[in-house]
């Protein structure tokens, strides 16, 4: 090809191009999530729960599917908070969901509004909430519970006639329990109205008042074959009737409402009937070992009190009134010869006594001691005045001495001599030199017999 049909060649390719319209991905995908969002309203899915995650931002991620398909979903933050349960692999859920794109990789996808358990996951649920609200009220507390008869005399059994649960229970308190008496309240246990038809049987049952004890039953199901037994108007009528009731609904494993509220569970109806009926041929052997044990201690107590009459009749013959009277006379002379023995020997002993002490009285006669004394006493009263005028004399001769020197140093005997003593008035200070006084002042002078009262009319010093 030459250079010129290259050229024509280029052309037209371009002009074919510009005549195309092409799109981005971004725009693809952007167009295709609008056509999707706006052609599918909002609505329900049904689906198993797999691939779950929840990162961090609390948004739901995970893929909904079936036995053919299935689809990527996600349910954001502002959205699952509002469900009331945590969705995991494997929960069968009906999702309110958005059909929609997810531009950022293609793909298609569903945003889920509202999720739900489905199945078997709802009534679980129902059932979950339900328990925990009754436990709160208290209708599973064991002191609300009544214990069940020992021997019942009529037992009622609320169930359906037609069921294998009638059949295993009638078979078994026949066998356990014959004296019974057995009354069937007929009632529907699975499908509509079932729950509220058992309800009012129970009622009804216990208005009666012809019952010992009630069992409630039926056989093994599915949770939703098992579900009237979950109602609130089935929990409600046991926990409210007077009659002790054993709900035995389903197998080992499957628990009920009616369980957790009756005032005891049994796994089975079977062992439901089991019980409250106690067993005949045990208690027919408890009887036999009673009536053995019994003869046994008939025995034992008819020989115990033969015994104690021999015994008694011995002690009879021992204290015949004849016999206590001999007796008690011999006893009555023995101890009145003990008794004279005694006192006999008590005065000879009284006696010998008083003689010793008269013997002594004689060696203690006063009157010698009395002359001793006396003497004494007029010895000792000689040396007493001598002592004393010996001691007289002493402090006189002293006296005297001490009165000499006194009359030698007395102020009396100097004025005896023709002094005086000049004091001044009115102070009555001894004047002892010429500065005491001063003329004109009014002055003392006491003699050896009187005083006088002087004036002084003028003071002339000594010169020595």
């Amino acid at each position: 090809m030459n250079d010129q049909g290259m050229i024509q060649g280029m052309n037209e390719y371009q002009s074919s191009s510009l005549k195309r319209k092409i799109y981005t991905i971004s725009r693809l995908n952007s167009e295709a999530r609008a056509l999707l969002e706006g052609n599918f309203p909002l609505l329900w899915v049904e689906g198993e729960v797999s691939n779950f995650v929840c990162p961090s931002s609390g948004h739901f991620y995970f893929t909904l599917k079936d036995d053919l398909s299935q689809v990527r979903c996600a349910m954001f933050r502002t959205r699952n908070r509002y469900i009331d349960f945590s969705p995991k692999n494997g929960d069968r859920v009906m999702a309110r969901v958005r059909v929609s794109l997810y531009e950022g990789r293609g793909e298609f996808q569903l945003i889920v509004e509202d999720l739900e358990a489905a199945g078997d996951g709802a009534l679980q649920r129902a059932f979950e909430q339900l328990k925990q609200r009754l436990n709160r009220e208290g209708l599973f507390e064991e002191r609300n519970k009544k214990s069940l008869p020992n021997f019942p005399a009529t037992i009622g059994v609320v169930t359906s006639p037609t069921g294998a649960a009638i059949r295993d229970i009638l078979s078994v308190l026949k066998r356990r329990y014959p004296l019974a008496n057995i009354i069937v309240y007929p009632t529907q246990v699975q499908g509509k109205g079932a729950g509220q038809q058992i309800a009012e049987t129970i009622e009804r049952a216990d208005e009666d008042q012809t019952c010992d004890v009630l069992i409630v039953a039926r056989g093994g199901g599915s949770l939703e074959d098992l579900w009237a037994f979950n109602e609130e108007v089935v929990a409600r009528a046991i926990y409210y009737a007077i009659t002790p009731i054993v709900c035995g609904v389903g197998h080992e494993i499957d628990f009920t409402i009616a369980d957790f509220v009756a005032d005891q569970r049994a796994p089975t109806p079977s062992v439901a009937a089991e019980m409250v009926a106690p067993d005949g041929g045990a208690l027919l052997n408890q009887f036999e070992q009673y009536q053995i044990r019994l003869m046994e201690l008939q025995d034992r107590c008819i020989a115990q009190k033969q015994q104690i009459l021999s015994w008694l009749t011995q002690r009879l013959k021992q204290r015949h009134p004849g016999q206590q009277l001999m007796t008690h006379a011999q006893r009555a002379d023995e101890l009145e010869q003990r008794l004279l023995g005694a006192m006999q020997r008590f005065l000879q002993k009284q006696e010998s006594w008083l003689e010793k002490q008269s013997i002594a009285l004689k060696h203690q006669v006063p009157t010698p001691k009395l002359n001793q004394y006396g003497q004494i006493l007029e010895v000792l009263e000689s040396r007493l005045n001598r002592g004393m005028r010996q001691a007289l004399n002493k402090p006189c001769e002293k006296l005297r001495a001490l009165g000499r020197a006194l009359d030698a140093v007395s102020p009396l005997a100097t004025l005896d001599r023709g002094y005086s003593i000049i004091r001044s008035l009115p102070e009555r200070r001894v004047i002892r030199c010429d500065s005491d006084v001063k003329a004109g002042d009014k002055i003392e002078a006491q003699l050896a017999l009187t005083s006088l009262v002087c004036r002084v009319d003028e003071v002339n010093p000594i010169n020595k």
